[in-house]
Protein backbone atom coordinates (compact mmCIF):
# COMPACT_ATOMS: atom_id res chain seq x y z
CA UNK A 1 0.00 0.00 0.00
CA UNK A 2 3.13 2.51 0.38
CA UNK A 3 4.54 4.90 -2.32
CA UNK A 4 7.19 3.82 -4.11
CA UNK A 5 10.87 3.55 -2.64
CA UNK A 6 12.51 6.85 -1.93
CA UNK A 7 15.51 8.25 -3.42
CA UNK A 8 18.43 6.55 -2.34
CA UNK A 9 20.09 9.01 -0.49
CA UNK A 10 17.67 7.84 2.07
CA UNK A 11 19.26 5.95 4.76
CA UNK A 12 18.12 3.08 7.00
CA UNK A 13 15.96 1.31 4.89
CA UNK A 14 17.51 -2.03 5.57
CA UNK A 15 17.31 -1.28 9.46
CA UNK A 16 13.71 -0.40 9.10
CA UNK A 17 13.15 -3.69 7.36
CA UNK A 18 14.45 -5.61 10.30
CA UNK A 19 12.90 -3.33 13.31
CA UNK A 20 9.65 -3.93 11.37
CA UNK A 21 10.28 -7.76 11.70
CA UNK A 22 11.02 -7.45 15.16
CA UNK A 23 8.08 -5.53 15.66
CA UNK A 24 5.84 -7.56 13.60
CA UNK A 25 7.05 -10.73 15.62
CA UNK A 26 6.55 -8.83 18.94
CA UNK A 27 2.39 -8.19 17.96
CA UNK A 28 2.29 -11.97 18.44
CA UNK A 29 5.02 -13.84 20.15
CA UNK A 30 3.60 -13.67 23.81
CA UNK A 31 0.13 -14.61 22.57
CA UNK A 32 2.24 -17.51 20.86
CA UNK A 33 3.74 -18.81 23.32
CA UNK A 34 0.24 -18.86 25.01
CA UNK A 35 -0.95 -20.96 22.18
CA UNK A 36 1.70 -23.05 21.64
CA UNK A 37 1.71 -24.54 25.58
CA UNK A 38 -1.39 -26.00 25.12
CA UNK A 39 -0.39 -29.11 26.27
CA UNK A 40 0.84 -27.50 29.67
CA UNK A 41 -3.20 -26.11 29.76
CA UNK A 42 -4.62 -29.00 28.92
CA UNK A 43 -2.73 -30.84 31.55
CA UNK A 44 -3.42 -27.90 34.39
CA UNK A 45 -7.19 -27.23 33.40
CA UNK A 46 -8.48 -30.71 32.59
CA UNK A 47 -12.15 -30.39 34.12
CA UNK A 48 -14.48 -27.89 35.96
CA UNK A 49 -17.99 -28.06 37.25
CA UNK A 50 -20.63 -29.96 34.35
CA UNK A 51 -18.21 -28.86 31.68
CA UNK A 52 -15.95 -32.42 30.40
CA UNK A 53 -13.12 -30.17 29.80
CA UNK A 54 -11.97 -26.57 30.18
CA UNK A 55 -10.75 -26.09 25.82
CA UNK A 56 -7.88 -24.17 26.35
CA UNK A 57 -7.23 -23.54 23.07
CA UNK A 58 -10.35 -22.96 22.24
CA UNK A 59 -11.59 -20.72 25.48
CA UNK A 60 -8.77 -18.46 25.34
CA UNK A 61 -8.71 -17.32 21.67
CA UNK A 62 -12.40 -16.82 21.94
CA UNK A 63 -11.79 -14.30 25.11
CA UNK A 64 -9.24 -12.88 23.51
CA UNK A 65 -10.82 -11.90 19.43
CA UNK A 66 -14.18 -9.63 21.19
CA UNK A 67 -10.54 -7.55 22.92
CA UNK A 68 -8.56 -7.35 19.56
CA UNK A 69 -11.78 -6.53 17.53
CA UNK A 70 -14.29 -4.29 19.80
CA UNK A 71 -11.03 -2.12 20.78
CA UNK A 72 -9.63 -2.07 16.97
CA UNK A 73 -13.12 -0.98 15.54
CA UNK A 74 -13.10 1.89 17.79
CA UNK A 75 -9.75 2.84 17.60
CA UNK A 76 -10.56 2.69 13.01
CA UNK A 77 -13.05 4.77 13.96
CA UNK A 78 -11.25 7.87 15.72
CA UNK A 79 -7.72 6.67 14.03
CA UNK A 80 -7.47 10.37 12.10
CA UNK A 81 -7.70 12.00 15.69
CA UNK A 82 -5.68 9.44 17.30
CA UNK A 83 -1.91 9.75 18.55
CA UNK A 84 -0.12 6.90 16.54
CA UNK A 85 3.25 6.90 18.35
CA UNK A 86 1.00 6.17 21.95
CA UNK A 87 -1.46 4.06 21.03
CA UNK A 88 1.37 1.94 19.28
CA UNK A 89 3.49 2.05 22.62
CA UNK A 90 0.56 1.73 24.50
CA UNK A 91 -0.15 -1.46 22.57
CA UNK A 92 3.78 -3.01 23.26
CA UNK A 93 3.63 -2.10 27.02
CA UNK A 94 0.62 -3.89 27.65
CA UNK A 95 1.97 -7.33 25.58
CA UNK A 96 4.88 -7.07 27.73
CA UNK A 97 2.69 -6.33 31.20
CA UNK A 98 0.22 -9.14 30.18
CA UNK A 99 2.83 -11.67 29.41
CA UNK A 100 4.71 -10.62 32.93
CA UNK A 101 1.73 -11.24 34.13
CA UNK A 102 0.89 -14.81 32.90
CA UNK A 103 4.33 -15.74 34.57
CA UNK A 104 3.85 -13.80 38.38
CA UNK A 105 0.33 -15.90 38.25
CA UNK A 106 1.99 -19.39 37.70
CA UNK A 107 5.21 -18.46 40.18
CA UNK A 108 2.22 -17.11 42.57
CA UNK A 109 0.07 -20.06 42.25
CA UNK A 110 3.17 -23.01 42.17
CA UNK A 111 1.51 -24.08 39.32
CA UNK A 112 -1.79 -25.01 40.47
CA UNK A 113 -4.82 -25.41 38.09
CA UNK A 114 -8.45 -24.30 39.53
CA UNK A 115 -10.71 -22.18 38.05
CA UNK A 116 -9.30 -19.05 39.81
CA UNK A 117 -6.34 -19.48 37.87
CA UNK A 118 -8.42 -20.27 34.93
CA UNK A 119 -9.93 -17.14 34.87
CA UNK A 120 -6.50 -15.33 35.92
CA UNK A 121 -5.39 -16.70 32.32
CA UNK A 122 -8.30 -15.08 30.75
CA UNK A 123 -8.08 -11.99 32.09
CA UNK A 124 -4.69 -11.77 30.46
CA UNK A 125 -6.40 -13.01 27.53
CA UNK A 126 -8.11 -10.38 27.21
CA UNK A 127 -5.37 -7.92 27.50
CA UNK A 128 -3.87 -9.14 24.86
CA UNK A 129 -6.25 -8.66 22.55
CA UNK A 130 -6.48 -5.26 23.46
CA UNK A 131 -2.72 -4.95 23.16
CA UNK A 132 -3.23 -6.40 19.41
CA UNK A 133 -5.63 -3.93 18.44
CA UNK A 134 -3.25 -1.28 19.70
CA UNK A 135 -0.07 -2.35 18.37
CA UNK A 136 -0.83 -3.98 15.35
CA UNK A 137 -3.38 -2.16 13.84
CA UNK A 138 -1.29 0.78 14.63
CA UNK A 139 1.52 -0.76 13.14
CA UNK A 140 0.15 -1.46 9.91
CA UNK A 141 -1.80 1.74 9.40
CA UNK A 142 1.15 3.18 10.02
CA UNK A 143 3.73 1.42 7.89
CA UNK A 144 0.72 1.88 4.74
CA UNK A 145 2.00 4.90 3.59
CA UNK A 146 5.60 3.61 3.96
CA UNK A 147 8.00 1.05 1.89
CA UNK A 148 5.61 -2.12 1.01
CA UNK A 149 8.71 -4.04 1.67
CA UNK A 150 8.29 -3.01 5.79
CA UNK A 151 4.45 -4.15 5.73
CA UNK A 152 6.23 -7.66 4.06
CA UNK A 153 8.78 -7.38 6.95
CA UNK A 154 5.90 -7.10 9.74
CA UNK A 155 4.02 -9.41 8.29
CA UNK A 156 7.31 -11.99 7.89
CA UNK A 157 7.63 -11.18 11.68
CA UNK A 158 4.57 -11.86 13.02
CA UNK A 159 4.32 -15.19 11.08
CA UNK A 160 7.85 -16.01 12.65
CA UNK A 161 6.76 -15.78 15.71
CA UNK A 162 4.40 -18.54 15.61
CA UNK A 163 7.73 -20.61 14.23
CA UNK A 164 10.11 -19.39 17.17
CA UNK A 165 7.48 -20.51 19.40
CA UNK A 166 6.58 -23.69 18.04
CA UNK A 167 10.79 -24.39 17.68
CA UNK A 168 10.96 -23.06 21.48
CA UNK A 169 8.67 -25.17 22.85
CA UNK A 170 9.62 -28.54 21.14
CA UNK A 171 13.19 -27.49 22.24
CA UNK A 172 12.44 -26.90 26.01
CA UNK A 173 10.17 -30.37 25.81
CA UNK A 174 12.71 -32.45 24.50
CA UNK A 175 14.76 -30.89 27.31
CA UNK A 176 12.64 -31.16 30.42
CA UNK A 177 10.29 -34.04 29.20
CA UNK A 178 11.51 -36.63 31.44
CA UNK A 179 12.05 -34.10 34.68
CA UNK A 180 9.61 -33.47 37.03
CA UNK A 181 6.93 -31.21 36.52
CA UNK A 182 9.49 -30.73 33.10
CA UNK A 183 5.62 -29.05 31.54
CA UNK A 184 5.67 -26.28 33.73
CA UNK A 185 9.67 -25.83 33.65
CA UNK A 186 9.14 -25.59 30.11
CA UNK A 187 6.28 -22.78 30.39
CA UNK A 188 8.25 -20.60 32.32
CA UNK A 189 11.17 -20.55 30.60
CA UNK A 190 8.69 -19.69 27.60
CA UNK A 191 6.76 -16.46 29.31
CA UNK A 192 10.47 -15.39 30.65
CA UNK A 193 11.87 -14.98 27.07
CA UNK A 194 8.47 -13.95 25.63
CA UNK A 195 8.53 -10.90 28.84
CA UNK A 196 11.98 -10.26 27.79
CA UNK A 197 11.60 -9.68 24.14
CA UNK A 198 8.31 -7.35 24.49
CA UNK A 199 10.33 -5.37 26.76
CA UNK A 200 12.66 -5.24 23.73
CA UNK A 201 9.93 -4.34 21.21
CA UNK A 202 8.50 -0.98 23.61
CA UNK A 203 12.60 -0.37 23.47
CA UNK A 204 12.36 -0.32 19.66
CA UNK A 205 9.34 1.12 18.90
CA UNK A 206 10.16 3.89 21.45
CA UNK A 207 13.84 4.57 20.09
CA UNK A 208 14.53 3.54 17.21
CA UNK A 209 12.15 3.20 14.74
CA UNK A 210 11.30 6.97 15.34
CA UNK A 211 14.88 8.30 14.56
CA UNK A 212 15.77 6.52 11.60
CA UNK A 213 16.26 8.42 8.64
CA UNK A 214 13.39 6.58 6.14
CA UNK A 215 11.10 6.59 8.49
CA UNK A 216 11.46 10.59 9.21
CA UNK A 217 11.06 10.91 5.57
CA UNK A 218 8.17 9.33 5.05
CA UNK A 219 6.19 10.43 7.87
CA UNK A 220 7.60 13.96 7.14
CA UNK A 221 5.90 13.28 3.89
CA UNK A 222 2.39 12.22 5.30
CA UNK A 223 2.52 15.01 7.69
CA UNK A 224 3.12 17.63 4.49
CA UNK A 225 -0.18 15.64 2.61
CA UNK A 226 -2.29 16.22 5.57
CA UNK A 227 -1.62 13.65 8.21
CA UNK A 228 -2.40 14.60 12.09
CA UNK A 229 -1.46 11.09 13.44
CA UNK A 230 2.39 11.71 13.03
CA UNK A 231 3.10 14.73 15.00
CA UNK A 232 4.59 13.01 17.89
CA UNK A 233 6.37 10.20 15.95
CA UNK A 234 7.95 13.42 13.83
CA UNK A 235 8.70 15.29 17.81
CA UNK A 236 10.37 12.03 19.07
CA UNK A 237 12.68 12.26 16.04
CA UNK A 238 13.83 15.79 16.59
CA UNK A 239 11.75 17.18 13.89
CA UNK A 240 9.92 20.01 14.96
CA UNK A 241 6.77 20.81 12.33
CA UNK A 242 3.79 22.32 12.49
CA UNK A 243 0.82 20.70 10.79
CA UNK A 244 -1.26 22.74 9.02
CA UNK A 245 -4.59 22.68 8.73
CA UNK A 246 -6.25 20.12 6.42
CA UNK A 247 -4.85 19.95 3.27
CA UNK A 248 -6.95 19.68 -0.44
CA UNK A 249 -5.94 16.05 -0.10
CA UNK A 250 -7.07 15.59 3.25
CA UNK A 251 -10.61 17.43 2.41
CA UNK A 252 -10.85 15.18 -0.16
CA UNK A 253 -10.11 12.42 2.30
CA UNK A 254 -12.54 13.41 5.02
CA UNK A 255 -15.46 13.73 1.71
CA UNK A 256 -14.89 9.90 0.91
CA UNK A 257 -14.61 8.98 4.46
CA UNK A 258 -14.50 5.00 5.91
CA UNK A 259 -17.53 3.94 3.99
CA UNK A 260 -16.28 5.29 0.78
CA UNK A 261 -12.52 3.83 1.33
CA UNK A 262 -14.45 0.09 2.82
CA UNK A 263 -16.78 0.58 -0.74
CA UNK A 264 -13.99 1.03 -2.92
CA UNK A 265 -11.40 -2.30 -0.99
CA UNK A 266 -14.30 -4.15 0.14
CA UNK A 267 -13.01 -7.19 -2.03
CA UNK A 268 -9.63 -7.05 -0.26
CA UNK A 269 -11.53 -6.31 3.06
CA UNK A 270 -13.71 -9.45 2.62
CA UNK A 271 -10.68 -11.91 1.23
CA UNK A 272 -9.13 -10.67 4.62
CA UNK A 273 -11.70 -11.69 6.93
CA UNK A 274 -12.68 -15.17 4.73
CA UNK A 275 -8.82 -16.03 4.94
CA UNK A 276 -8.32 -15.73 8.78
CA UNK A 277 -12.18 -16.86 9.38
CA UNK A 278 -10.94 -20.37 7.31
CA UNK A 279 -7.79 -20.94 9.48
CA UNK A 280 -8.85 -19.79 12.79
CA UNK A 281 -12.32 -22.46 12.17
CA UNK A 282 -9.15 -25.44 11.94
CA UNK A 283 -6.25 -23.59 13.97
CA UNK A 284 -5.67 -23.63 16.54
CA UNK A 285 -8.06 -25.67 18.12
CA UNK A 286 -9.06 -28.40 16.35
CA UNK A 287 -5.18 -29.40 15.70
CA UNK A 288 -4.91 -29.64 19.46
CA UNK A 289 -7.60 -31.78 21.08
CA UNK A 290 -9.65 -33.10 16.99
CA UNK A 291 -7.13 -35.05 15.39
CA UNK A 292 -6.96 -38.60 17.23
CA UNK A 293 -4.31 -40.20 18.40
CA UNK A 294 -0.95 -41.71 16.54
CA UNK A 295 2.37 -42.83 17.40
CA UNK A 296 3.93 -39.46 18.13
CA UNK A 297 1.89 -38.99 21.17
CA UNK A 298 1.97 -35.84 23.09
CA UNK A 299 4.24 -34.40 20.44
CA UNK A 300 1.48 -34.81 17.85
CA UNK A 301 -0.49 -31.40 18.32
CA UNK A 302 3.00 -29.92 18.94
CA UNK A 303 4.01 -30.73 15.31
CA UNK A 304 1.03 -30.34 13.73
CA UNK A 305 1.12 -26.43 15.11
CA UNK A 306 4.89 -25.86 14.73
CA UNK A 307 4.46 -27.37 10.89
CA UNK A 308 1.16 -24.57 10.34
CA UNK A 309 3.63 -22.23 11.95
CA UNK A 310 6.52 -22.67 9.89
CA UNK A 311 4.50 -22.65 6.54
CA UNK A 312 2.84 -19.52 7.54
CA UNK A 313 6.31 -18.01 7.73
CA UNK A 314 7.57 -19.77 3.99
CA UNK A 315 4.26 -18.30 2.33
CA UNK A 316 4.14 -14.87 3.41
CA UNK A 317 7.96 -14.64 1.87
CA UNK A 318 6.39 -16.03 -1.23
CA UNK A 319 5.38 -12.84 -2.54
CA UNK A 320 8.72 -11.40 -3.05
CA UNK A 321 9.24 -13.76 -5.68
CA UNK A 322 7.68 -11.15 -8.55
CA UNK A 323 6.53 -14.09 -10.58
CA UNK A 324 4.34 -15.57 -7.56
CA UNK A 325 2.53 -13.11 -6.47
CA UNK A 326 -0.85 -12.62 -7.47
CA UNK A 327 -2.14 -8.75 -7.99
CA UNK A 328 -4.94 -9.71 -9.46
CA UNK A 329 -8.01 -8.73 -7.67
CA UNK A 330 -10.34 -11.83 -9.23
CA UNK A 331 -7.78 -13.97 -8.94
CA UNK A 332 -7.06 -13.32 -5.24
CA UNK A 333 -10.81 -14.05 -4.47
CA UNK A 334 -10.73 -16.95 -6.04
CA UNK A 335 -8.16 -18.56 -4.19
CA UNK A 336 -9.51 -17.39 -1.16
CA UNK A 337 -13.02 -18.89 -1.56
CA UNK A 338 -11.35 -22.62 -2.59
CA UNK A 339 -9.70 -22.83 0.59
CA UNK A 340 -13.26 -23.40 1.73
CA UNK A 341 -12.15 -27.18 0.70
CA UNK A 342 -9.86 -27.23 3.30
CA UNK A 343 -12.82 -27.93 5.75
CA UNK A 344 -14.27 -31.38 4.66
CA UNK A 345 -10.56 -32.28 3.80
CA UNK A 346 -9.41 -31.47 7.80
CA UNK A 347 -12.47 -33.63 8.68
CA UNK A 348 -11.98 -37.15 6.37
CA UNK A 349 -8.39 -37.01 7.08
CA UNK A 350 -8.93 -36.75 10.93
CA UNK A 351 -11.28 -39.82 10.52
CA UNK A 352 -9.91 -41.87 8.24
CA UNK A 353 -6.46 -40.30 7.56
CA UNK A 354 -2.88 -41.19 8.94
CA UNK A 355 -0.63 -38.72 10.78
CA UNK A 356 1.18 -37.67 7.42
CA UNK A 357 -1.56 -37.01 5.52
CA UNK A 358 -2.72 -34.45 8.63
CA UNK A 359 0.87 -32.77 8.70
CA UNK A 360 0.67 -32.36 4.82
CA UNK A 361 -2.54 -30.57 4.99
CA UNK A 362 -1.65 -28.40 8.51
CA UNK A 363 1.45 -27.42 5.90
CA UNK A 364 -0.78 -26.15 3.16
CA UNK A 365 -3.39 -24.83 5.29
CA UNK A 366 0.00 -22.80 6.91
CA UNK A 367 1.37 -21.70 3.51
CA UNK A 368 -2.14 -20.62 2.14
CA UNK A 369 -2.58 -18.64 5.17
CA UNK A 370 0.71 -17.04 4.77
CA UNK A 371 0.74 -16.53 1.13
CA UNK A 372 -2.83 -15.03 0.29
CA UNK A 373 -2.62 -12.42 3.16
CA UNK A 374 1.21 -10.83 2.26
CA UNK A 375 -0.55 -10.43 -1.54
CA UNK A 376 -3.95 -8.76 -0.22
CA UNK A 377 -2.18 -6.09 1.90
CA UNK A 378 0.22 -5.58 -0.67
CA UNK A 379 -1.85 -5.38 -3.37
CA UNK A 380 -3.92 -3.39 -1.62
CA UNK A 381 -4.94 -0.15 -4.33
CA UNK A 382 -1.77 2.54 -4.48
CA UNK A 383 -2.85 6.35 -5.15
CA UNK A 384 -4.03 7.28 -1.83
CA UNK A 385 -2.43 9.79 0.20
CA UNK A 386 -0.86 9.21 3.66
CA UNK A 387 -3.86 9.95 5.68
CA UNK A 388 -6.34 7.60 3.52
CA UNK A 389 -3.56 5.20 3.34
CA UNK A 390 -3.27 5.00 7.22
CA UNK A 391 -7.00 4.39 7.65
CA UNK A 392 -7.43 1.55 4.82
CA UNK A 393 -4.51 0.07 6.39
CA UNK A 394 -6.87 0.10 9.79
CA UNK A 395 -9.97 -1.00 7.88
CA UNK A 396 -8.02 -3.82 6.63
CA UNK A 397 -6.61 -5.43 9.60
CA UNK A 398 -10.36 -4.76 11.26
CA UNK A 399 -11.56 -7.38 8.86
CA UNK A 400 -8.68 -9.33 9.52
CA UNK A 401 -9.25 -9.52 13.26
CA UNK A 402 -12.98 -9.49 12.48
CA UNK A 403 -12.39 -13.11 10.38
CA UNK A 404 -10.01 -14.57 13.24
CA UNK A 405 -13.03 -14.01 15.82
CA UNK A 406 -15.37 -15.89 13.72
CA UNK A 407 -13.24 -18.25 12.96
CA UNK A 408 -12.65 -19.14 16.40
CA UNK A 409 -16.44 -19.15 16.99
CA UNK A 410 -16.98 -21.56 14.11
CA UNK A 411 -14.17 -23.90 15.38
CA UNK A 412 -16.50 -24.84 18.38
CA UNK A 413 -18.77 -26.42 15.93
CA UNK A 414 -16.12 -29.05 15.36
CA UNK A 415 -17.14 -30.26 19.11
CA UNK A 416 -20.86 -31.18 17.98
CA UNK A 417 -21.68 -34.99 18.75
CA UNK A 418 -18.61 -34.87 21.10
CA UNK A 419 -20.27 -34.04 24.34
CA UNK A 420 -17.54 -31.34 24.63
Amino acid sequence: MGDSEPPPRIEGKYTAIVVCWLLGNGCLFSWNSMLTIEDYYVYLFPSFLFVQKYHPSRVLTLVYQPFAVGTLAILTYYEAKINTRKRILFGYTLFFLAVLAVLILDLATSGKGGIGTFIGICIVSGAFGLADAHAQGGMIGDLSYMNPEFIQSFLGGAAASGALTSALRLITKAIFENSKDGLRKGAILFFSLSTLFELLCVVLYAFVFPKLPIVKYYRSKAASEGSKTVSADLAAAGIQTELREATEELKQFERKGMKQLLSENKDYALDLFLIFALTLSIFPGFLSEDTGKHSLGTWYALVLIAMYNVWDLIGRYIPLIKILKLESRKLITTAVISRVLLVPAFYFTAKYGTQGWMIMLTSFLGISNGYLAVCVLTSAPKGYKGPEQNALGNILVLFLLGGIFAGVTLDWLWLIGKGW
